[in-house]
């Protein structure tokens, strides 16, 4: 009986370690790296999206780290296609290959697959992101509560492009978004998964976090932030690390305050990032200094 093919998926939340672990383990099984970071595709956004070094990316191949341009639409659906057809030429190279990120949605859309969503107008999309601008969000929350309560009480409603994806299908087809958001589907894979996630004691991580903006800050995450400012409303931008200083720009607040809430919202997100990855069962978690604990829990699965 030949062996099956693995790949190994390593999450966990901003911060935690997982770029070094996954390279380790990368160079030791000889396999490369995909990032599932729905931030790192984006070339534009260097400095305020944790990418590995180019001295890291040296050691071992990594995918999908600065494939995209924040101009292009790129969805988890269309991540999780492209990580299929990459996987199948890597799998030639070597039997085990691995994925790296804390974008649960994207891992997910490529573990599990997503419910079948309905082609949209993209002129909808845009007359939206219209609306969004001259009336604010919540005026496009109100339409949202009214025409779909169970998405509203669902979505991130500090997040203006999932609402507006909300009100885009619903305006599109006249049923409610929440209805195609069945999550049935469970996608079939030729090879078998192995999710590792990654933990740290909170004080930590969140030490960890802050020291992490420090170094972003001084190495010109505003600078960055500023020349991307004329794109703020791309669905890329929509994240922390450079809404805070889109705010900042436009006098919402004194830079002090602007760092006080990158830290602080990096915080918050570290947790939700946790929250989404306690409820999948089949993450093994381990710490980041269990190296040689994860490769040995590896070993198992191939052997």
């Amino acid at each position: 009986m030949s062996k099956k093919d693995l790949l190994v998926v390593v999450v966990g939340p901003t911060a935690v370690g997982k770029t070094a672990i996954t390279i380790a383990l990368a160079q030791y099984f000889k396999g490369e790296i995909i990032s599932s970071d729905s931030r790192q595709f984006y070339r534009e956004m260097e400095i305020g999206t944790a990418k590995p070094s180019e001295e890291e990316m040296k050691q071992v191949p990594h995918h999908f780290v600065n494939s995209h341009s924040i101009d292009q639409d790129y969805d988890a659906g269309a991540f999780a296609q492209g990580a299929e057809e990459l996987l199948k030429n890597l799998f030639q190279k070597n039997q085990v290959q691995f994925m790296v990120g804390g974008s649960g949605l994207y891992v997910k859309a490529f573990c599990e697959g997503l419910d079948e969503m309905p082609e949209t107008d993209p002129v909808l999309r845009s007359e939206l992101n219209k609306q969004l601008e001259g009336e604010g969000l919540e005026a496009l929350l109100l339409e949202l509560k009214n025409s779909d309560p169970v998405y509203y009480e669902q979505v991130d409603r500090k997040n203006p492009q999932r609402v507006i994806r909300g009100l885009e299908v619903t305006r599109s087809t006249g049923l409610p978004y929440s209805q195609f958001r069945r999550g049935s589907s469970k996608k079939e894979h030729a090879f078998d998964i192995l999710k590792i996630g990654l933990e740290m004691d909170r004080a930590e991580l969140y030490e960890r976090i802050d020291r992490r903006m420090d170094l972003m800050i001084e190495k010109g995450l505003f600078d960055e932030a500023q020349s991307l400012y004329p794109q703020k409303n791309k669905n890329a931008l929509q994240t922390v690390g450079y809404k805070e200083i889109f705010d900042f720009l436009e006098g919402g607040y004194e830079k002090q305050e602007a760092i006080r809430l990158l830290k602080r919202n990096s915080r918050r997100y570290a947790k939700r990032q946790m929250t989404w990855f306690r409820k999948d069962s089949e993450i093994q978690w381990f710490k980041p200094d269990q190296l040689d604990a994860i490769i040995e829990e590896i070993k198992c699965r191939i052997e």
